[in-house]
């Protein structure tokens, strides 16, 4: 004031800066704050397998920021802290890395359903990666227009190396196993049914017909108007 300054406009825009800080570094703060809550619980650890925001990946770094999760096509995504704190977060690791995984398989109607279920039992126990305890399951889900619908389901020990080579190994194996026990896979299966000639009016009724045509055709004035 004593130079002549108005330091009204300062404060105003001194206060008005000060909020816009405030609102940007909330939620930096919160992430921090957030990252450290997720240290201390320790409810995400590196190699844990998430799925946040319909993004499925496995924690490779924990920052106080950021948690970088990495996908199958080595896709990664930087989740801020706050969504771990804030969103529901799926995490399939908590408790054990194992996973449950299934595959369907139709076989033709006139298998032998007991067999069938044994082989694809023993041909998802035979791979390394696949739990034994518990045992694989196989299960008859329905009846199909084809044939009979089954699923084998089973946990793999190691889900961060990947299900494709592995459900590849098992379909594989099952093949084999299913030629060896004579075990067939259907075809599509469509009923055909063929029908008669079209049969033409008798004679008779051809006749009776001519006749109706040559008698009187003066009409009647009730269907005339409609009546």
């Amino acid at each position: 004031p004593l130079v002549g300054i108005d330091l009204t406009v300062l404060s105003v825009f001194g206060g008005a800066l000060g909020v816009g800080i405030g609102f940007g570094l909330q939620k930096v703060a919160s992430n921090y704050i957030s990252g450290f809550i997720i240290l201390g619980d320790r409810s995400i650890r590196p190699g844990d397998r998430l799925t946040v925001n319909n993004f499925t990946g496995y924690v490779t770094k924990i920052t106080s920021r950021f948690v970088v999760l990495k996908n199958a096509n080595g896709s990664e995504a930087l989740i801020p802290n706050e969504t771990f704190v804030t969103s529901t977060v799926i995490n399939e690791s908590y408790t054990s890395k194992a996973l449950w995984q299934s595959l369907n398989i139709q076989v033709a109607y006139h298998t032998d359903l007991a067999k069938a279920l044994s082989v694809l039992e023993e041909a998802a126990a035979a791979q390394e990666r696949v739990d034994t305890s518990p045992a694989p399951t196989a299960v008859i889900l329905g009846f199909g227009e084809n044939g009979v619908d089954l699923r084998i389901g089973f946990w793999v020990k190691d889900p961060e190396n990947g299900f494709s080579v592995l459900f590849s190994a098992i379909l594989l194996d099952i093949w084999q196993r299913f030629n060896e026990q004579g075990i067939e896979f259907p075809y599509p299966q469509r009923e055909v049914r063929i029908l008669n000639e079209a049969q033409t009016p008798s004679d008779i009724a051809i006749l009776k017909a001519s006749l109706k045509a040559q008698t009187d055709t003066r009409s009647d004035a009730a269907f005339d108007n409609g009546d």
